[in-house]
């Protein structure tokens, strides 16, 4: 049930392109991403994508909330802010009993076509933690 090491980060920004033309230049390529219903890139270092750009669709931002929670974001100057951090791990069903006897609320999400499982919580500082188990 240990983390086992850091998956990816998400930036969570009203800058898209411009953003995805910086990790563009530090050599990340744009990469498959599973069918959001939000917008974003996944920036790719060789086969793994290790950012994650989300944006917010301002005409239909529930696609958003709804998958990854209501976050009250203040955006200086229309800039971006580190929307979570993700791990991958084993044994699901271990993390979620140890969560469910401390008391603490996480939601589960399904990605479509990756066979991926995830959990999110948020930590005491509001930073989500997403933990994601891929099937053997």
């Amino acid at each position: 049930m240990p983390l086992e090491k850091i998956d990816h980060y998400s930036i969570r920004t009203l800058r898209m392109e411009e953003t995805k033309d910086f990790y563009e230049a530090l050599g990340l390529k744009i990469g498959p991403r599973p069918d959001f219903p939000f917008p974003g890139y996944w920036m790719y270092a060789g086969e793994m994508p290790v950012v994650h750009l989300v944006g917010l669709d301002p005409d239909n931002p529930d696609g958003l909330y709804n998958y990854l929670g209501v976050k009250d974001y203040e955006f200086p100057d229309g800039g971006g802010a580190v929307d979570h951090l993700a791990f991958r791990a084993t044994d699901p069903a271990g993390l979620k009993k140890i969560l469910e006897e401390r008391g603490v609320r996480y939601r589960e999400r399904e990605v479509p076509n990756l066979g991926l499982l995830q959990i999110f919580a948020e930590d005491p500082n509001q930073v989500t933690v997403e933990i994601n188990y891929y099937e053997e």
